[in-house]
């Protein structure tokens, strides 16, 4: 056993930030020799229970969970901050030739390894992550996730349709290559695949029928793909599928809507589309910076809540401009803001608290993710993933952070302020 003592963030079961401004987390080893929370709260109540634990102390610094990222395209590490009109433009020119390298393993190992750098530096420590339409591409994000032993869901592309040459698969083919990596790669360690149909008109009618009849065969994986992004694209949904009451419907048609499926994006949803998502368990992936710079509109929080479907945060990069969760938090203030379009009518956003904010991209994402009680969190019995943040870690910071009245306070100007630096220390399970 093992135990650090600093300030601590951890939610409760309703989703309430648990703020202890000298707390203390207890950590012992599994049967799999992973790092569990074993006992967490105030030090001197926690260090009382288990007199014989040797404590690192670590005094100005926050104890906080690993951020979870919902939706990232890992492919993408050279594409952040190419210029674009929009998304389909953005797709043709930069985002194909680019996945278009991942046929050499070489290739793809080498740019796995910068992308785990990228988001442990910012403290993700388990991302849901998107692959190219090559195996080999998912063979080596999986192998090097695995080298260092993080909590990572990946899979090969489907694309048998509009793509071009060196990104297009083949219909069967494809099919018969993600259940090899479901065999591979499917629960070991703490590994885990999704069938990724990129998005529907990319796939034709017998991928995203045999995609379905994977899922069925397969309950326990994930399944993650796109959905009304942007509004060119849900013309061109709407030209392929004329019978689809919406775009949504389309993945709802093919079996595709069901607990451990995320959908990326979710933003020109009517009501019908919410109660879906919310009736069949599938989850937004949110993604604020990725939205607003390739001006996709704005993810409707205040409707997310009020219908009660799953969401959480992610980065989307590399149309996501940050792999850092703050920047993604800060943005997804800035969204819940705005105000939002329905039948005509302009509403009020939603004005995110910071416990809110820090939750969609934690607890709240392994919620979404079917992982709650596993990652996400400080509570007993969660992997012990776990980040050391220092909140003086620039001067401007330091200075605000030092005058914050409230745990909201300091939380916010984390969120405002922050970046990797903030970053002080990863612990993987």
């Amino acid at each position: 056993m093992k135990a650090l003592r600093a300030a601590l963030l951890r939610f409760d079961d309703h989703g309430h930030t648990v703020y202890e401004a000298d707390g203390a987390l207890v950590l012992a080893p599994d049967a799999q020799g992973r790092q569990r929370v074993l006992d967490v709260g105030p030090a001197t109540e926690v260090l009382h229970r288990h007199p014989q634990v040797v404590v690192t102390h670590l005094p100005g610094r926050l104890l906080a969970p690993g951020f979870v990222d919902m939706h990232v395209h890992y492919p993408q590490v050279d594409v952040i901050g190419s210029p674009a009109s929009g998304l389909l433009p953005w797709l043709e020119n930069y985002t194909f030739p680019q996945e278009a390298r991942f046929a050499d393993p070489a290739h793809a190992q080498a740019v796995a390894q910068v992308f785990l750098d990228e988001l442990l530096r910012n403290g993700v420590t388990t991302a849901l992550a998107f692959a190219t339409s090559h195996p080999q591409s998912a063979q080596a994000l999986f192998e090097a996730a695995q080298a260092r032993r993080l909590r990572l869901i990946t899979g090969k592309c489907l694309m048998d349709r509009h793509a071009p040459d060196g990104v297009r698969d083949e219909t069967e083919q494809s099919l018969i290559d993600s259940e090899a990596l479901i065999a591979r790669w499917h629960g070991v360690d703490r590994l885990g695949y999704a069938i990724t149909p990129r998005f529907a008109p990319s796939c034709s009618d017998a991928q995203m029928q045999g995609a379905g009849e994977l899922a069925a065969r397969h309950p326990d994986v994930w399944i993650q793909s796109h959905v009304a992004e942007n509004r060119d694209e849900i013309a061109w949904v709407r030209q392929l599928y004329p019978q689809a009451r919406s775009y949504l419907d389309v993945y709802r048609h093919f079996g595709l809507l069901r607990n451990r499926a995320v959908y990326a994006h979710c933003i020109h949803f009517d009501q019908a589309d919410r109660e879906l998502m919310r009736s069949s368990g599938a989850a937004a992936a949110v993604s604020p910076t990725s939205n607003l710079f390739l001006g996709s509109g704005f993810f409707d929080f205040e409707a997310a809540e009020r219908v009660g479907f799953l969401h959480g945060l992610a980065s989307d990069v590399g149309g996501g401009t940050s792999f850092s969760p703050f920047e993604t938090m800060k943005a997804a203030y800035f969204v819940g803001r705005m105000a939002v379009e329905q039948g005509g009518v302009h509403k009020p956003g939603l004005s995110l608290t910071p416990g809110q904010l820090w939750w969609q991209h934690t607890a709240g994402a392994a919620r979404a993710l079917g992982l709650e009680g596993v990652v996400g969190n400080l509570a007993p019995g969660c992997e012990g993933d776990v980040l050391v943040l220092n909140p003086q870690a620039t001067p401007l910071l330091a200075r605000r952070t030092q005058a914050a009245n409230s745990p909201e306070e300091l939380l916010f100007a984390l969120i405002v302020l922050g970046d990797d630096r903030v970053v002080e220390k990863v612990f993987i399970a």
